[in-house]
């Protein structure tokens, strides 16, 4: 398909009707073509052209998709809604140390695709028993989001428990979330608060994804308070006796607590789209307990 051909023109109805919806709606163009990419019906270069054209249209006032399309001037000619580079949260593994404002870390894992960073010393010890000791009882059952309406419900697939510290609520929190952004080279502003989740023997949180979904009711709401989850920490605050890793298990990759370090993995890719490599879960714990903090990295200002 060349670039001058008038994509959205060929599209069925039902696909012209929804991106003239979207767009009206005022969603992410980005997130529309990544939605009919993940269709399978689609490329995306060409879900990008026919939304493209269609901000086009709309911009000359067409915004009936049953009408006939009126010509398009040449691609080149055309202000993209794509064009703006899509920023990334990123880890400089170029040494195998990173020195942080405040404390130095050691890289001691790296995948590159999808990609999964392993840092040691990224806490101190005084800092995870702080953090632990702050949450004290505060813990209720864990919760996920409901893909119909966006409710925390409990799941038989997540039995541990968590609770949250809010921005400003502790100074040792405030003092990590300034780390974890300088690591991470984003703004903690764009993060969501710290998520505790605390798992006893046979607990676990069986393999799922960490983006939202877009095309799930439920998630658009979460999405709109930040955009897409683009990168997660996993710190770990306590060591466990057995048990208790985060597995990805289409990479045959287990990660095992250390009091301390921190995983870190972007789930989408350079252009936001989710990538469902990956996948991961905690394991059960078979002895012990295992603490850790979740921190969750936005496109946007989160709240």
């Amino acid at each position: 398909m060349k670039p001058s051909d008038n994509v959205f023109a060929s599209l069925p109805l039902t696909w012209r009707e929804w991106i003239m919806d979207n767009l009206a709606r005022a969603c992410s163009p980005l997130d529309m073509a990544n939605s009919m990419a993940r269709s399978g019906q689609y490329s995306m270069a060409a879900a990008r052209a026919a939304i493209d054209e269609a901000v086009q249209l709309r911009a000359g006032g067409q915004t009936d998709a049953g009408a006939p399309a009126p010509a398009l001037a040449p691609a080149a000619h055309q202000a993209s809604a794509f064009s703006a580079p899509r920023d990334m949260p990123f880890i400089d593994t170029s040494s195998n140390r990173i020195v942080a404002p405040d404390r130095e870390i050691d890289v001691l894992f790296v995948l590159k695709k999808p990609q999964v960073i392993l840092l040691g010393n990224v806490l101190s010890e005084e800092e995870c028993d702080a953090i632990v000791a702050h949450c004290g009882t505060r813990y209720t059952r864990s919760t996920v989001t409901a893909e119909a309406d966006g409710a925390s419900v409990v799941h038989e697939g997540r039995t541990s428990e968590m609770a949250f510290i809010q921005r400003g609520e502790a100074e040792v929190a405030e003092r990590i979330d300034r780390r974890l952004a300088a690591i991470a080279h984003w703004s903690p502003e764009c993060s969501e608060p710290f998520q505790l989740q605390k798992y006893g023997q046979t607990q676990e949180y069986r393999p799922h994804y960490d983006w939202l979904d877009p095309d799930s009711a439920g998630h658009r709401a979460h999405l709109a308070r930040g955009g897409q989850r683009l990168a997660t920490f996993v710190l770990y605050l306590c060591d466990v006796e057995q048990g208790g890793g985060t597995v990805f298990p289409n990479l045959g990759l287990e990660v095992f607590p250390k009091k301390g370090s921190a995983l870190w993995f972007l789930n989408t890719d350079s252009n936001h789209q989710p990538d469902p490599q990956t996948l991961h879960g905690g394991a059960p714990v078979v002895s012990g307990t295992k603490i850790i903090a979740n921190k969750w990295l936005r496109q946007e200002r989160y709240g």
